[in-house]
């Protein structure tokens, strides 16, 4: 996870666009073919994507921006130390 992809992610995609991109990374891992570091590489996109939609809908909810991706990261890393 990298709150600066995180950031570039949000402010240049929309929600909808970032939940298509995780259902074709998330498609790709379900073939056979699919390396261990690939699904590594995939695994590390898709949590970028997720967390930039989630950032998404706080700032929606009325979060200020930086906030919104501060929060997220706070949220992860307390889900971590547990």
């Amino acid at each position: 996870m990298k709150l600066p992809v995180i950031r570039h992610l949000q402010k240049n995609n929309t929600a909808e666009d970032l939940e298509k991109a995780v259902e074709v990374l998330e498609s790709f891992t379900e073939h056979r073919s699919v390396s261990e570091t690939e699904m590594d590489v995939v695994g590390e996109l898709i949590t970028n994507l997720c967390g930039a939609i989630e950032v998404h809908k706080m700032i929606e909810e009325g979060m200020p921006e930086r906030d919104a991706a501060n929060n997220f990261v706070k949220k992860v890393m307390g889900a971590i130390d547990k």
